[in-house]
């Protein structure tokens, strides 16, 4: 049996329908059997749902117990009647598990603008915080809970060894349009039962989304809803980590870039309308920064991305997106790379067109996945992102998405 988040020691959940969506569940619950350390990302965007500005005071001490999330509804752009709404949320299910309100996280995804269904809620999470289970169906069950107009659940699951114990690591995403994260309608909730110290989880979640998150791209709009909360409630009973020094530190930051990395690809892959999965890549460059800086703007490039939808092998379009950036870039020094994930073809050599095969290349980009890549010669550092092209499905899907 396929393992997920109710793998994870003392984690119970469940994911129903209450009544916001039409026929498809709408209501998750992630319940931890005890306090947890805890961190989180949000959206950068400047308009933001009210579940956000909850979650943000409520895990401000760097401790939770359980987070609640519903679909159908964003719960942004509501005002007041939105703020309440997600007070209710976390009040309800706080009474019913008997914990301080404080310990709930609360997320919401959906349609912006539309007035809150808190009636339908709060209902759904009187009735199903009863059927709390650790059974591998429940996981399923809040994978799909949480979904909009994604065509596939996104899970992950991992096992590793910290101070000779077994740690359990679990996640559950949802995210397929309004894709641009800047964390600072994704979502991503991970569980894991190893000891760490709140403020060091922190900062190896942003460290962490920077790396995987924050380097995907399907249109590039920022969510008003973004999120991505980490869970580590210890019941794995390792010597807790505290530093970045402690000796098994290391295997745990790998293990969550590898889970986050994972739930990303997966959002990029599920991508509305899209086509191609299209992976790019920058070495040989001044920083890292720089190199992640100018993916971003490659990637999020309407005209790279229509380019790779008509398999028009373009590449001056993408030299030109390099080049808006806003760094420092000569292409002169600039080698680069196109074609299909198997096999790329050089195009430029410092700078200088170099002849193809027009005919073949046309063909490596019929493929599914793509890949872009670009080498500097002009550092050592490296990075990846990852986005998709843009279709004409993406554009009738979204041009109607309210009617």
């Amino acid at each position: 049996m396929i393992k997920n988040i109710t793998n994870v020691k003392g984690i119970t959940c469940w994911g129903a329908h209450c009544g916001v969506k039409s026929m498809r569940r709408d209501l998750a619950i992630i319940f931890s059997r005890v306090p947890a350390s805890a961190a989180a990302v949000f959206t950068q965007n400047q308009v933001v749902a009210e579940p956000v500005k909850l979650t943000k005071r409520h895990i401000d001490n760097g401790k939770a117990q359980a987070i609640v999330v519903n679909a159908g509804n964003a719960n942004a752009a509501t005002g007041e009647q939105g703020m309440e709404g997600a007070r209710a949320m976390a009040q309800t299910l706080a009474e019913e598990l008997d914990i301080d309100t404080e310990l709930v996280l609360v997320a919401s995804t959906g349609v912006i603008g539309e007035p809150f269904p808190t009636r339908d809620i709060v209902n759904g999470i009187r009735k199903n915080v009863k059927k709390l289970s650790n059974k591998s169906t429940a996981g399923t069950f809040v994978a799909n809970a949480i979904l909009t107009t994604d065509t596939f659940a996104k899970e992950g699951f991992l096992e590793f060894q910290v101070d000779g114990r077994e740690i359990n690591m679990g996640a559950v995403a949802k995210g397929s349009g309004m894709i641009h994260p800047n964390m600072a309608t994704m979502l991503a909730f991970i569980v894991t039962d190893i000891a760490i110290d709140p403020g060091l989880l922190k900062k190896t979640v942003k460290e962490a989304v920077d790396k995987s998150f924050n380097m995907i791209t399907v249109d590039g709009d920022t969510s008003t809803n973004d999120m991505v909360i980490v869970l580590a409630n210890g019941l794995a009973q390792n010597d807790i980590l505290e530093t970045e020094k402690d000796v098994d530190y290391q295997v745990f930051k790998e293990n969550i870039e590898k889970m986050m990395l994972h739930l990303a690809q997966q959002i990029v892959s599920d991508g509305e309308g899209a086509s191609k999965y299209i992976e790019y890549e920058i070495i040989n460059a001044p920083s890292e920064k720089y190199a992640r800086k100018m993916i971003r703007k490659i990637s999020d490039s309407t005209l790279v991305k229509t380019a790779m939808f008509g398999r028009d092998p373009n590449w001056g379009r993408i030299i030109s997106a390099a080049g808006n950036a806003g760094v420092p870039y000569s292409y002169e020094k600039t080698d680069l790379y196109l074609g299909s994930e198997a096999r790329c073809v050089q195009v430029l050599n410092k700078g200088v067109p170099v002849k193809y095969d027009r005919s073949h290349m046309k063909k490596l980009l019929r493929e599914s996945h793509l890949k872009v890549q670009l080498d500097l010669n002009n550092g050592k550092a490296k990075a990846k992102g990852w986005g998709t092209d843009l279709t004409t499905d993406y554009v009738l899907f979204n041009s109607v998405y309210t009617t």
